[in-house]
């Protein structure tokens, strides 16, 4: 699915309404229709005391007059509350605020909201650019004070579309579910918005295919559907046509870490995992996982030496490296020695922030996998500010033809020409430690198959995030470690 800012939403709009072609008060009956549906097949049965709907005097308070209208119309008790009952309304809220009451009462100027169970939030939509204030901003702290079931109208009053970084997040509706049209907005895909928006279900409301297809944007939201196939395993194949990995990492006390990738690298079809580690940590590493090749570097506890790298498809690097001075100098080392697509994760990144020339060593076409302190020190962005972080990497994917994988709630995905992937799976349970090394070693096991480092990184946080999915239904999220992920990962490829 491809998504767009709120202007070229706008201009979608307009381009169905042209050519369907469909008048704009026509568009918002079937747009609202679609929310009165949803609302009627998901809410509407616990709404015992009534329904009212928060009108604004925008296209957003058209919507919910509609709503208001058809919910009335199939023997609910609604009410409509206007904000500014006497301000300037948008042609097609004032035709519909017409429509209601010359079909039911007025609308009215004040409720008591403890006459109702749910409340329906159309005061704004996603074109809103300044924070509210006035009546509005004190109609959205009673709806947040109500103790209510707050469902929003395409996006909850007084968040923005697109980005919320200037955004003082003062009076904001808190909804506990969204009812968003044809596209989820760009700002759902930011942690700042989740205590906002609540549930959020897209709703189809047929806008026009061919306007869609012409509208360029880099941002897409991942669905199963676009995904890029995997390698195709041939009867007569063997465990060298799918290639061989190298995983480079694991110091002792974080053993763990380069055990996982390990793991996860070889549940994702790499034939052979050579794994380059300090000797302590070579024996335990053989009997965790035998299926891994092992070579011990020269150093008892710290990776102090770079391996040859002549014979590998692809190599991860990061996972339980450490980042004292010997360490960093080995990286440099492997880095001037590797020509192959490389993964890079963790400590690997936090040694390349303090040593930025060597981020213009890595081989073009790998992966970066940071999480949002991670990728903040090398970048230098706060991690309070996701969209600028976005922003951030794709200016960096660009510059270096990398790729880049920004972990997180909807992963933001980030290829060599710019475009961002939000990944569409995954859960809460998978902030635990370890998770981010799993998806390093799915990674890598998709590089080593000969697979580009776009189309890596998009499967990988996919599949990485419907093993999590998959390990939440048996462990449930709180009790989910990363050995979990791993070993769900055979199911992510079956369902995949």
């Amino acid at each position: 699915m491809r998504l767009f800012t709120t202007e070229q939403i706008r201009g979608l709009d307009a381009y169905t309404i042209e050519h369907e072609p469909i008048s704009s008060v026509d568009l918002m009956e079937r747009a609202s229709g679609a929310m009165t549906d949803w609302i009627l097949r998901n809410v509407a049965n616990g709404a015992d005391k009534g329904i009212v709907v928060v009108c604004g005097n925008g296209n957003n308070g058209g919507d919910g007059l509609v709503i208001a209208r058809r919910l009335k119309m199939c023997g609910l008790r609604v009410d409509v509350l206007m904000v500014d009952k006497d301000g300037r309304m948008s042609p097609d809220c004032e035709v519909n605020l017409k429509r209601y009451e010359e079909k039911f009462s007025k609308v009215l100027g004040a409720v008591d909201f403890n006459d109702y169970d749910i409340i329906v939030d159309a005061m704004f939509g996603s074109g809103l650019n300044r924070p509210l204030g006035g009546l509005y901003a004190d109609m959205a702290d009673r709806i947040n004070a109500s103790g209510k079931l707050v469902v929003a109208v395409d996006i909850p009053s007084g968040l923005y579309g697109d980005d919320n970084s200037n955004n003082p997040f003062e009076h904001i509706v808190k909804a506990h579910h969204t009812l968003t049209l044809q596209f989820p907005k760009l700002a759902f895909m930011m942690p700042e918005s989740e205590a906002y928006t609540g549930e959020v279900h897209i709703l189809p409301i047929g806008i026009s295919e061919d306007g869609i297809a012409q509208t360029a944007t880099p941002y897409y939201f991942t669905e199963k559907s676009d995904l890029p196939a995997l390698p195709r395993r041939g009867k007569f194949s063997h465990k060298g046509t799918y290639g061989h990995a190298l995983m480079v990492g694991g110091g002792v006390g974080k053993a763990g870490a380069v055990f996982l990738a390990s793991k996860a690298c070889l549940r994702s079809g790499a034939g052979l995992l050579t794994v380059y580690a300090p000797m302590a940590v070579e024996s335990a590493l053989q009997v965790s996982l035998p299926e891994a090749m092992c070579i011990p570097c020269d150093d008892e506890k710290t990776l102090a030496t770079a391996p040859d790298v002549g014979r590998y498809d692809a190599v991860g690097v990061g996972c339980g490296l450490g980042t004292d001075e010997k360490t960093a100098e080995a990286l440099s080392e492997l880095l001037e020695r590797v020509e192959k697509p490389m993964v890079i994760d963790a400590d690997a990144l936090n040694i390349m922030a303090n040593r930025k020339n060597l981020i213009e060593k890595i081989p073009s076409g790998s992966v970066l996998t940071p999480h949002p302190k991670e990728w903040e020190r090398i970048c230098g962005v706060s991690l309070k500010n996701r969209m600028a972080q976005i922003d951030a990497a794709r200016n960096f994917c660009l510059k270096y033809k990398q790729n880049l994988i920004l972990k997180g709630a909807y992963s933001a995905v980030v290829t060599s020409d710019g475009s961002v992937h939000f990944n569409t799976t995954g859960n809460p349970g998978m902030a635990t430690a370890g998770s981010g090394d799993v998806l390093c070693g799915v990674v890598l096991g998709l590089l080593s198959q000969g697979m580009a480092g776009d189309e890596a990184a998009v499967l990988a946080a996919y599949l990485h995030g419907l093993a999590g999915d998959k390990a939440a239904e048996t462990h449930g999220e709180v009790s989910l470690m990363a050995g979990d992920i791993a070993e769900c990962l055979c199911q992510a490829f079956l369902d995949f």
